[in-house]
């Protein structure tokens, strides 16, 4: 994989399970003897404040923070967060988020007002957007926490990394008492077809 560069900026709210995505991207790039730098910002994550990861793959890896305009993939957990983030993707990038509507502080306050469009806005300025019915995930359904291995199964064919791999890390990274609900929950988003 000579010459081979991924940016990935991953945005959500603190308890989402956006780290734990970050490290099994990692170790699926590691394992194919691929330099990885991550860098994380949280902001009040215990609380379910913004938490973001860039993450940055390649034949040699200089810095851990994407530039504005850089990120070939942003993968968000809720709409609000990738409308967030959108400056940082690249006019080739693709954004992969869920559908979910999670209120900051200030919209509950009523300071100020989500946007009813997010999703549009998202679609207009990315290059390629994939959402996640979240209603329709059956895993959720099941534990609702399992949002990451669905956007991770969903990121896994758009990156060249083999399938097997990422199953590999996935059952060395999750504990074993939760790893027949999240394969379940990767296997979904390998299949899923947005609309």
């Amino acid at each position: 994989m000579n010459n081979c560069k991924y940016d990935l900026l991953i945005a959500g709210a603190g308890g989402q399970g956006t780290i734990l995505a970050s490290k099994i991207i990692s170790r699926v790039a590691l394992a194919q003897d691929l330099e990885v730098k991550t860098a994380e910002t949280h902001g009040m994550a215990q609380r379910g404040g913004s938490v973001v990861t860039h993450v940055r793959i390649g034949s040699r890896v200089y810095s851990p923070l994407i530039p504005l305009g850089d990120a070939d993939f942003l993968l968000s957990f809720e709409q609000l967060e990738a409308l967030r983030w959108l400056p940082y993707l690249s006019s080739r990038g693709t954004v992969i988020t869920a559908d979910l509507v999670m209120e900051p502080l200030p919209v509950l306050t009523g300071r100020e007002e989500y946007p009813a469009d997010a999703l549009e806005q998202i679609k207009k300025a990315a290059h390629r957007t994939i959402v996640l019915d979240t209603g329709q995930a059956e895993p959720l359904r099941r534990n609702p926490r399992v949002l990451n291995m669905i956007l991770l199964g969903i990121l896994c064919p758009l990156l060249p990394f083999p399938r097997e791999c990422w199953e590999e890390v996935i059952r060395e990274t999750v504990p074993p008492r939760l790893l027949e609900i999240n394969q379940a929950a990767f296997r979904y988003g390998l299949e899923y077809k947005a609309d």
